[in-house]
């Protein structure tokens, strides 16, 4: 996605992708994504091992669990309110409900509504262990979407002085059931750069609640899903504080919204930020 804007699960069985057949598998499926939105073959985790941001050496320092049934003005605002692509991002498509952020693409009045938040004005930070447990959507067409942007990104083209968008989690339900996205740009303008969608492939990611998560520090950025490392990309590292976004996404043409059964919904269980604990670089499984 490019900007135009200015509970652990303990539930989750180990992945079916441990044996041959489930990886090769993996590959098939890519083979079908690679010519579709400039995404990278489907791959499975780089490793077997399962982190956590404490095994990594992080603390909590900011969270919500949407608790209550408003989302709380100190942390959160609805992002962007005003047309974007085919839809039109409204507070009407934000709930806060049952310990859940809902996140909506609705029609309404001839219109269709999707929503979308962001803590620009309350939280920017710098490095760290970023996570979300969420639900996607169902549908393919729209997409749910967990990302860091730069509040200086059209600024320049320097990511470590203007920043970076940071893409931790795109659902584009079109590759494939089995599969997220990842994506960094930057130098929004004539000359905009991008590493190209990474893509995750891990079995059953579109059923149930599962964890994104994203780990910045100078030298890199980490792709998790669920505990398990999918990238590691050392390209186009922001230094400086960026804020979070969480939104539901609408594509710019009708024919890309063909199997799209309204309403749908990206539903959030928390959202947490860890920054490294002083003198603890190490990293350890869980």
């Amino acid at each position: 996605m490019i900007d135009q804007t200015l509970r652990n699960d303990n539930s989750i069985g180990q992945p079916g992708f441990r044996c041959l057949a489930a990886w090769l598998a993996a590959l098939w499926v890519a083979l079908g994504a690679v010519d579709c939105l400039g995404q990278r073959p489907a791959q499975p985790p780089i490793s077997q091992t399962r982190y956590t941001p404490e095994s990594l050496g992080y603390e909590l320092i900011w969270e919500d669990t949407f608790d209550g049934n408003t989302l709380d003005p100190k942390k959160w605002e609805v992002r962007g309110v005003g047309p974007r692509a085919l839809g039109f991002v409204s507070p009407e498509a934000v709930k806060v409900e049952g310990g859940f952020l809902k996140l909506s693409a609705l029609k309404k009045d001839n219109r269709m509504l999707i929503g979308a938040v962001g803590t620009q004005n309350h939280f920017n930070v710098k490095y760290g262990f970023f996570e979300c447990r969420a639900q996607l959507q169902k549908s393919p067409g729209v997409w749910a979407a967990f990302w860091i942007q730069s509040p200086d990104i059209a600024k320049g083209e320097d990511p470590a002085i203007y920043g970076a968008e940071i893409d931790i989690l795109e659902f584009f339900k079109k590759l494939g059931p089995d599969i997220v996205s990842h994506n960094v740009h930057w130098a929004y303008g004539p000359h905009q750069q991008t590493t190209h969608g990474m893509q995750s492939y891990l079995p059953g990611v579109s059923e149930g609640f599962h964890t994104f998560a994203l780990e910045w520090t100078p030298e890199k950025y980490v792709f998790f899903v669920d505990g398990y490392k999918f990238y590691e990309v050392t390209t186009a590292i922001s230094k400086i504080e960026e804020y979070l976004i969480l939104s539901m996404e609408i594509p710019s043409e009708m024919k890309d919204l063909k199997n799209t059964v309204f309403p749908d919904v990206f539903t959030v269980d928390y959202v947490k930020v860890y920054r490294r604990k002083s003198g603890d670089p190490a990293e350890k499984p869980q």
